[in-house]
C-alpha cells in the first residue's frame, strides 16, 4: 500500500508569507507614498532656506544710504583719518588739517571707608551742567555698617540717571585707595566737573569727595577745513565729523603743528560696485543651484535585482520637486525678472551674463564701461528690496520670494501643511493595513495549523494502514 506524503511546511512563516501577498499592493502604495511626502517636507525645508538666505542678500545689498554703485571716500594719510561715503556722495576733493583728538576725561579721589548708616545722597556734576544723582541708603553691600570706595563706585555704576554717561572704578595707590571716574563720551562737556557732597551725611565722605585729581584732561576734537589756522575751524566732542554731505570720517591721529594738510577723494568705487553685483550673482547661483537639485530628474537606467524574486529599480529616483510646476515656474520667473529691461536697458547691458544652465557670471571690464556711461542706471535698475520700498530687480525678486516664504499664508507654509496632512492620512492608513495584515495572518495562521494537524492525523492512519497490511501481507 502506497504511503501518504504530506508537504512540509511551517503555519507561521506560510502564514506570515501569505499574509504580506494580502497586503502587499496596498503596502506598496502608501511606502511610496509616505517616502514621497517625507522627501518633499525635506525638500520643503531646504527651498525655504534657500530663498531666506537670497532674500537676506536682497535687502543687505541697499539701504536708505546704501545702493549697489559704491562710493569711496579715502584720505590721502589713512593713519590720521578714515571715510566712508554713501551712494549719494558727490565726487570732490577735500582738505582737513587735525589739530587735535577728542579724549575722554578720567578723575580721580582718595575715598576711605566711612559710616554706611544715614549715607545719604550725592549728585555726580559734568562739565555740560548735566548731572546725576546716586543714592548710597543701600549701598552697603556686605552690610558691614562700613562704606567702603568699591561700594560707592557700584553705586554710581548703577544709578538709573547715570546712563552710562560715567563709569566708576577704584585702584590703589601707595597704599591709598582711589575712587576713579571715567566719562563715557569723549570731549569736554562730557568731563567730570565735581561731585555735589551736600546731600551726604558723613563730613569725612563729603571731604574725600570734594577733592578731585585730575587724571586724563577731557577734549574736543578740532579739525580745520583747509590748512591749520586760515581754514575753518570746526571744534566738537566727537572724533567723527560729518563736514562733508553724505560722507562721515574719523580722525585717528593729530597732526605736527604746521604739517600739510591730509586730502579727502569722494570719488566712484568700481571695485565695490561689481563687489556688490558680485554678492547678488553669488546669492542668485546658490538659489539656482538648490532649485536645480530639488527638481533634477533620477537615472532611470534599471538595475536588475541580486535576488531572482527581487524587483528591478530605478539607479536614482527623482528629485522631489521634478516636474513640480510651482517650482519651476518659480525659477523661470526670477530669470524673467533678471532679463526684464527698464528704457530698454536691463542687467544683461551691465555685464551680467547667464551661461546655458542659467548660471550668472559678471563682466567687469563691461560692467564699467557700462556705469561710465549710465550712470545711477544700474541703481535704478537694481532698485531696493524690503517691505514698503520693493522696486527695481530687487524688490521684484524679494516680493516674489516672500510669496513663498512668509509665515502666513507663503506657498512653503501652504504646502508643508499639505504634507503634513497627507502624512497623518497615510499613518492612518497604515495602521488600517497594520490591522488587516494581522487579521488575515490569523486567518491563515488557524488554517494551516488545522491542515498540518489534520496531515498529520492522516499520515498516522495511512501508516498504521500501511504496517497492518505489510504484516498481513508477509504472513
Amino acid at each position: 500500500m502506497a504511503v501518504i506524503s504530506s508537504p512540509t511546511y511551517d503555519p507561521k512563516t506560510t502564514a506570515e508569507n501569505l499574509a504580506n501577498a494580502y497586503v502587499a499592493g496596498t503596502k506598496a502604495i502608501l511606502d511610496s507614498r509616505s517616502t514621497k511626502a517625507t522627501a518633499t517636507t525635506s525638500a520643503l525645508t531646504t527651498l525655504g532656506s534657500a530663498l531666506s538666505a537670497f532674500q537676506s542678500t536682497l535687502t543687505s545689498l541697499t539701504s536708505s544710504t546704501k545702493t549697489v554703485t559704491a562710493t569711496a571716500a579715502t584720505f590721502s594719510n589713512t593713519a590720521v583719518a578714515s571715510a566712508t561715503a554713501s551712494s549719494k556722495a558727490v565726487a570732490g576733493t577735500y582738505s582737513f588739517y587735525v589739530e587735535q583728538l577728542a579724549t575722554s576725561g578720567q578723575v580721580s579721589y582718595n575715598v576711605n571707608d566711612s559710616v554706611a548708616t544715614n549715607a545719604g545722597a550725592m549728585n555726580v556734576v559734568l562739565a555740560d551742567g548735566s548731572n546725576f544723582q546716586v543714592d548710597l541708603a543701600n549701598a552697603d553691600s556686605n552690610m558691614d555698617g562700613v562704606l567702603s570706595a568699591k561700594e560707592v563706585a557700584a553705586a554710581i555704576n548703577s544709578a538709573a540717571s547715570n546712563s552710562s554717561r560715567v563709569t566708576a572704578s577704584t585702584m590703589t595707590v601707595n597704599g591709598q585707595t582711589k575712587l576713579v571716574l571715567t566719562s563715557a563720551k569723549t570731549g569736554a562737556d562730557n568731563a567730570v566737573a565735581s561731585i555735589d557732597v551736600s546731600g551726604l551725611s558723613d563730613s569725612n565722605l563729603q571731604a574725600d569727595l570734594s577733592a578731585q585729581s585730575t587724571l586724563v584732561t577731557a577734549k574736543d576734537a578740532i579739525v580745520w577745513v583747509g590748512e591749520q589756522n586760515t581754514g575753518t575751524k570746526v571744534q566738537q566732542a566727537s572724533n567723527t565729523f560729518k563736514v562733508v554731505d553724505d560722507v562721515e570720517f574719523t580722525v585717528t591721529q593729530a597732526q605736527s603743528a604746521g604739517a600739510a594738510p591730509v586730502t579727502l577723494t569722494v570719488a566712484p568705487d568700481n571695485s565695490g560696485t561689481a563687489s556688490n553685483i558680485q554678492t547678488f550673482i553669488t546669492a542668485y547661483n546658490s538659489l539656482l543651484s538648490t532649485i536645480n537639485t530639488l527638481t533634477a530628474a533620477g537615472d532611470h537606467s534599471v538595475v536588475e535585482p541580486a535576488d531572482p524574486t527581487g524587483q528591478p529599480t530605478p539607479t536614482a529616483a527623482d528629485a522631489a520637486f521634478h516636474n513640480d510646476s510651482g517650482v519651476m515656474a518659480l525659477r523661470d520667473r526670477l530669470n524673467a525678472l533678471l532679463r526684464g529691461a527698464t528704457g530698454g536697458v536691463s542687467l544683461i547691458n551691465f555685464g551680467i551674463t547667464a551661461a546655458k544652465d542659467g548660471t550668472l557670471a559678471l563682466d567687469t571690464t563691461r560692467l564699467n564701461k557700462a556705469v561710465a556711461a549710465n550712470p545711477g542706471k544700474i541703481d535704478s535698475l537694481f532698485g531696493r528690496a524690503g517691505t514698503g520700498v520693493d522696486s527695481g530687480v530687487l524688490g521684484a525678486m524679494n516680493k516674489l520670494t516672500t510669496a513663498w516664504t512668509s509665515s502666513t499664508n507663503g506657498y512653503i507654509g501652504s504646502r508643508r501643511d499639505a504634507v503634513t496632512k497627507a502624512q497623518a492620512d497615510i499613518a492612518e492608513r497604515q495602521v488600517t493595513l497594520k490591522n488587516q495584515f494581522d487579521n488575515a495572518y490569523n486567518r491563515y495562521l488557524a488554517q494551516f495549523t488545522t491542515l498540518q494537524k489534520l496531515q498529520s492525523s492522516m499520515t498516522s492512519t495511512s501508516n498504521m494502514f500501511t504496517a497492518m497490511f505489510s504484516t498481513d501481507s508477509s504472513s
